[in-house]
């Protein structure tokens, strides 16, 4: 059992160095030691120095393509990315849960009351009680353990810091409680339970998934309660490209309506053929339709819709060509791919900008300001929900710089981030002498 000074030693002697090279980059290790130290401290100033502590991570994710088809069960492919949260965390042989996260105040859960609690719903301390409510009703061991978390997974970015937090905590308990044998989809469903059911927010799994497998990840959700899930062998480093997220400005704090609006319309269209969702229908059925004056879609439903439905069938089969592309390492026939992604969205589902202010468009520019500074070398597309935040790129290394200078001149310093895929999901990083580590 490691003790707080032992994991301290080890960390200053560099022990933890390969680790960290394979989960951030080579050049990384240094800055990512003074963080887990630093991250040591603050959790000996809250809750000593005296027990055993353990070092976990959890990966932020991305979206790579998929863009609005995961709600009409269709399929998306992301990617874990190496901004993460880490935890240090210490067993305390009590019934109780204490979990400080950096900038937010510390929740205090009983484990022997895990009953759903109205008035935390919406926050931090109604996840981990789902959570352990969720492993306890599976038959899982829960326990008591303190734990301190600090996370660069930038929020407001579509990267998914609530799931890196979901996935860690169930990371955790399959860890401290469980010998890790909690399956990382497992702890992915119990994520989104948790979210669900007690923070109450009707969330889809593709975060938690992507975040607790790792490295690139298909999900189809035609069988929403059980989706198949299947990992993609690829070396995204090979390629030479970077992943850059670029904010380019405008909140998500009033985009509520927009985002429903999505969902609304697509269900619209289904509902003209008697289904519940477009994956039920037939895409030649759709298609047909389209020129069909016996159902005359637009008598039944907006113009919107229909190009909004147009979308997702094209979307989703396009998922399943992104991953023929990776798999026979064809890079340039997915770059074509992800850029066809991100003009169907601009084109078809119409999530670029809000319509009722058109003055504001500044995914629009950053989208359009990428394309004529990489020359259709690189790629770009809308990243995540879209409407404001946040567009994705893939950039040739020799571009980079070049690149980030370019984008920062255009939305800001800081608006850039350079990003890699992360082939880990939520894991607890072990010691030079321990055999392995928990994936």
């Amino acid at each position: 059992m490691p003790s707080f000074y032992k994991v301290k030693d080890q960390l200053q002697k560099g022990k933890y160095a390969s680790q960290f090279a394979r989960l951030y980059a080579p050049d990384a290790v240094g800055k990512q030691v003074q963080r887990y130290l630093a991250a040591l401290d603050r959790f000996a100033s809250l809750f000593g120095d005296n027990g055993e502590v353990y070092l976990f991570s959890a990966p932020g994710r991305t979206e790579i393509g998929g863009n609005h088809t995961d709600h009409q069960c269709g399929r998306v492919l992301a990617a874990a990315v190496n901004l993460d949260m880490i935890a240090v965390v210490s067993p305390n042989m009590s019934r109780t849960v204490r979990i400080k996260s950096h900038g937010f105040n510390m929740d205090v859960i009983d484990i022997d009351q895990l009953e759903f609690q109205q008035i935390e719903s919406g926050t931090s301390a109604s996840i981990v009680r789902g959570i352990l409510a969720r492993c306890k009703e599976l038959g899982y061991q829960i326990g008591g353990f303190d734990a301190y978390t600090i996370s660069d997974v930038i929020k407001g970015s579509g990267l998914s810091s609530s799931a890196a937090f979901e996935v860690m905590v169930g990371t955790i308990v399959s860890e401290l409680y469980n010998g890790g044998r909690i399956p990382p989809v497992e702890v992915a469903k119990i994520g989104q339970y948790a979210e669900n059911t007690y923070f109450k927010k009707p969330c889809g799994l593709m975060d938690q998934i992507a975040c607790a497998l790792g490295g690139f990840v298909v999900i189809d959700f035609e069988d929403m309660q059980n989706p198949k899930i299947q990992r993609i062998q690829c070396d995204f480093s090979r390629y030479e490209h970077d992943l850059f997220i670029v904010d380019t400005g405008g909140s998500h704090a009033n985009l509520t309506t927009e985002y429903a609006s999505v969902a609304r319309e697509m269900w619209a269209v289904a509902h003209v053929f008697g289904k519940k969702v477009l994956r039920e229908i037939k895409p030649e059925d759709f298609v047909n339709s389209l020129y069909d004056d016996r159902i005359n879609l637009r008598r039944k439903v907006s113009d919107r819709a229909i190009l909004r439905a147009m979308h997702f069938f094209d979307e989703n089969e396009r998922v399943l060509d992104e991953v023929k592309a990776l798999q026979n390492g064809d890079f340039e026939r997915f770059k074509e791919l992800v850029i066809a992604s991100g003009r169907s969205s601009s084109m078809l589902l119409q999530n670029i900008y809000v319509s009722r202010e058109p003055e504001r468009q500044g995914l629009s520019l950053g989208l359009a300001i990428t394309e004529q500074v990489l020359r259709g070398r690189g790629a770009w597309r809308v990243h995540g929900g879209g409407f404001a935040g946040t567009m994705q790129a893939l950039v040739p290394y020799d571009l980079s710089k070049h690149y980030k200078v370019t984008m920062q001149q255009a939305m800001g310093t800081g608006s850039c981030h350079v990003l890699s895929v992360r082939k880990e999901g939520a894991i607890r990083l072990s010691l030079p002498e321990e055999e392995g580590i928990h994936t």
